[in-house]
């Protein structure tokens, strides 16, 4: 069934039900980036040789992070980056290295949370599990493969309000011991081994077998089209299979699992993709166009695929390698760190600070926080704003209340290379939820703002002088 509603809402729609992880999110990104032309160069390889001007070019490490760039007309070492920097994880449930649990007659997986979830929003989910599974492929060699398995496997069922009658004044649950998903009942998996032949008997690679249910494993090895014996570890993450979608009365909204970030992480790619494919793309000067998209923000960032690894830095290495162009392209570069920001939500209006109340489809938020928790100040504001008006769209401002905690970004700890950093996002509900809301027209506006910034930040820039 096709949707109805702003066609890049529903291009959306599409890359998140086909990126349940990170791994499938920078897989999904990569491609989008060859359908443009994008040439794929290795951290290993001494690409920065053969770049070429007008050459468009990306990497990707450890299948979780990417960086995608474009090389102008006329370039020389010392040349600035104009960037856009997202992350591609959520909060979710990962399997544990030891996941094999049974109790009561039921299989169930052990799992782990990741980040700061609404957890109460999994309980009574149909939920599947996606990530990459190592894989031999029986003449010693070995690869990564990405799984999803697109039907319901695993459930944490609620308990039921006759056994726990207070249950509605106060929803607690210990996270250790009554939040594990259960897979199946044991009778099955004996009956299925009690079936089995004894030549049918597969030894999975050493751990693996003991660590985790046959049946899982046999699942897994279905779907990769391998035996289970070629299995030799994996990182699974559980997802809610209940597809991402248009919603409200004019589809004006997204109901969708993983809009932070995911949401400005396809604007980012998109809107590179798109400028390197226009007539433009040829002819201007200036700064290397960039696109990041990180791991692991959700958990701090300190990863050798997060925000604060050297991703970032050794591109500006590669690219002016000597001490003064290193430092030039450092004072000519621009980020703008791009991840989900606050709505104000309807029944709780009072949690915002009453003049920084921003609205669904109603323009870009710019994120500002005294003690920095966001990178903005009023020179990223400034320019910001000007390549805004660039394609005639509105912002708005989102302070935290000085009773509330701020969330962060990548920004802050972009900021401290010395690239100018700004920090926006496009407002949302329901943030870390298994199932947010975010305004459809809104992906378009962050395209706009993210074209313009690879389109005409040197020709705004020029005009500023700040020393």
């Amino acid at each position: 069934m096709m949707l109805a509603g702003p066609e890049a809402a529903v291009r959306f729609v599409k890359f998140v039900n086909a990126s349940p992880t990170p791994f499938h999110a920078v897989a999904n990104a990569a491609q989008r980036l060859e359908k443009a032309g994008f040439l794929k160069v290795t951290e290993k390889d001494d690409w920065e040789k053969n770049i070429q001007p007008g050459g468009k070019y990306y990497f990707t490490r450890s299948q979780s992070s990417l960086l995608g760039f474009t090389i102008p007309q006329n370039w020389k070492q010392g040349a600035g980056l104009s960037i856009v920097a997202t992350h591609v994880d959520s909060p979710n449930l990962r399997v544990r290295p030891v996941s094999k649990k049974t109790n009561s007659g039921y299989l169930q997986v052990g799992v782990e949370t990741y980040g700061g979830g609404l957890w109460h929003t999994w309980f009574d989910r149909d939920l599947s599990l996606a990530g990459r599974v190592v894989v031999s492929d029986g003449s010693g060699s070995f690869h990564s493969k990405l799984v999803k398995i697109d039907r319901p496997i695993l459930r944490v069922p609620s308990l039921a309000i006759h056994l726990d009658r207070g249950v509605n004044l106060e929803f607690k649950f210990n996270k250790e011991t009554e939040f594990i998903p259960i897979l199946g009942l044991v009778s099955a998996q004996l009956n299925e081994k009690s079936a089995a032949k004894p030549d049918d008997a597969q030894v999975t690679a050493e751990g693996v077998q003991e660590n985790h249910h046959p049946a899982l494993l046999a699942l897994l090895a279905e779907e990769l089209s391998v035996k289970a014996e070629e299995i030799h570890d994996f990182e699974l993450a559980l997802y809610d299979t209940n597809a991402s979608t248009l919603g409200g009365l004019n589809n004006e909204f997204i109901f969708s699992p993983r809009c932070d970030n995911l949401v400005s992480s396809f604007c980012a790619f998109e809107a590179l993709a798109e400028f390197a494919a226009g007539k433009s793309f040829s002819t201007i000067e200036g700064n290397v166009n960039c696109i990041a998209l990180f791991n692991h923000e959700e958990i701090g960032s300190v990863s050798s695929s997060g925000a604060a690894s050297s991703l970032i830095p050794s591109l500006i290495n590669r690219l002016s390698p000597t001490p003064a162009t290193h430092a030039q392209s450092i004072a000519r570069s621009f980020m703008v760190s791009a991840d989900m920001g606050h709505a104000v939500h309807p029944n709780y209006a009072s949690k915002h600070e009453e003049n920084h109340k921003p609205v669904m489809n109603g323009g870009i938020v710019i994120k500002t926080n005294a003690t920095q928790r966001y990178a903005t100040d009023a020179i990223g504001t400034f320019l910001l704003k000007k390549l805004v008006a660039k394609k005639g769209g509105r912002v708005q401002n989102f302070e935290v209340r000085n009773d509330i905690a701020c969330g962060s970004t990548v920004g802050p700890m972009l900021s401290k290379i010395g690239l100018r950093v700004v920090d926006v996002g496009n407002p949302m509900l329901a943030m870390h939820s298994i199932r947010e809301t975010a305004g459809s027209h809104d992906v378009q506006y962050a395209i706009d703002i993210f074209l313009a910034l690879f389109e005409s930040f040197s020709e705004v820039d020029q005009n500023l002088t700040v020393d």
